[in-house]
């Protein structure tokens, strides 16, 4: 962890627990003492913490709404702002009645603007705004010292040329687009941890990329003829009024969209020619399922020549090994979204067809959660240097 303590007290605490690690060990108890001392330290540190300031915002859609729900349970947040131009002046717990009597949920939304936002002392700033819209307040948040996690697509791509192929007009601030680093934890730690800026991976390319960016690296996949099918919860197209997202035009019914080129191609590609040292172009066909939230992904690849199951099993369990949540269910076991909804984990499966040499990939995710809210606050501790899952345990 930084250090964010009030560290006055902790010769005190540290006296009590050697005391208590004396007793122990007249006992014979000194492993039974260090696993309790695991937990007293990581308690007392949170209860002594510095709390760093947030805001959140465009805090009324839902990913904003897990964003709140993740933060206002988070030890070690102070929610300092919420804004939303709709809901200005109501309390967040008169929107989501779900937060009603917890600790800072009568903070009021505002309809604020950078100067507002900075006046609050956030430190950090969560924009869960629409494309093009988060670039308006990238720029104002950084310069006024505010570390920036954006969930929307502005900050994501490095090619300022391919953000205009896929989003249909220039970028409005490159120099800080390409400054900004792709907030995937499980490949990008470092990069985050001293980061002004992150773009956080829409839900689509984390359910993609994670299963093929070990094997990429790895050298065990070929990289034509790659084909990934997915389906998404009605709330990835966000909390708006719109005739096809009607209860009565999804329910009991499955349909493809955004063919032939969703928008999240762009840096699903990105991050596998990355990984692949080469172009990694995909065929990708994402559908709308009639379930709330929850994200399913079917990837087929090409095996690379000689390469087995078990190299498969062997890397993704090497890559994998000090990743909180990403699970790995093993060969044969295909994901369920059933497992992982309302939660951060993503669940990874696979198997090898020996007819066609190719590998499939099975994954499934909370597309608001793990592919959104959720992986913001985990970069979100990256940069300020907490535990990487903390208010982060949902199941």
């Amino acid at each position: 962890m930084q250090v964010r303590y009030q560290t006055a007290l902790l010769p005190d605490v540290w006296d009590i627990c050697l005391s208590c690690a004396r007793e122990r060990v007249d006992k014979g108890s000194i492993h039974e003492f260090l696993q309790l001392s695991t937990h007293f330290f990581h308690d007392i540190l949170i209860f002594v913490m510095k709390k760093v300031k947030i805001a959140v915002v465009g805090a009324s859609g839902y990913t904003g709404q897990e964003l709140l729900r993740i933060l206002l349970r988070h030890p070690g947040v102070e929610l300092v702002c919420a804004t939303s131009r709709q809901y200005a002046g109501q309390e967040l717990c008169d929107l989501f009645p779900r937060f009603r009597n917890v600790p800072g949920a009568d903070l009021k939304f505002t309809d604020s603007d950078v100067e507002a936002i900075a006046a609050t002392g956030a430190e950090a700033a969560f924009l869960a705004l629409p494309h093009g819209v988060s670039v308006s307040y990238g720029r104002g948040l950084v310069e006024a010292g505010i570390r920036v996690i954006d969930l929307s697509a502005d900050f994501r791509l490095n090619d300022p040329a391919v953000y205009e192929e896929f989003y249909g007009k220039p970028h409005a601030d490159v120099e800080l687009m390409q400054e900004a680093v792709y907030g995937m934890p499980e490949w990008h730690r470092d990069e985050i941890k001293k980061a002004r800026i992150v773009g956080s991976p829409g839900c689509y390319p984390t359910s993609i990329i994670l299963p093929l960016v070990p094997l990429f690296r790895a050298g065990l996949l070929k990289v034509e003829d790659i084909v990934v099918n997915s389906g998404s919860g009605v709330s990835g197209a966000g909390r708006r009024a719109d005739v096809s997202l009607l209860y009565c035009e999804c329910n009991e019914s499955m349909r493809a969209y955004g063919v032939p080129r969703h928008r999240h191609l762009s840096e699903i590609e990105q991050e596998l020619s990355l990984a692949a040292g080469q172009k990694v172009t995909i065929t990708f066909t994402p559908h709308l399922m009639p379930v709330n939230t929850g994200i399913i992904t079917t990837t087929v690849a090409k095996l690379a020549d000689g390469v087995t199951l078990q190299d498969i099993t062997d890397c993704m369990e090497k890559a994998y090994a000090g990743a909180p949540f990403v699970r790995l269910l093993g060969a044969g076991k295909p994901a369920d979204t059933k497992n992982v909804t309302r939660t951060n984990f993503v669940d990874i499966g696979w198997a090898v067809d020996a007819r066609t040499n190719r590998v499939v990939l099975m994954s499934a995710e909370d597309n608001v959660i793990k592919g959104a809210g959720g992986q913001g606050v985990h970069a979100f501790n990256i940069m300020f240097g907490f535990d990487e899952a903390e208010g982060l345990w949902l199941i």
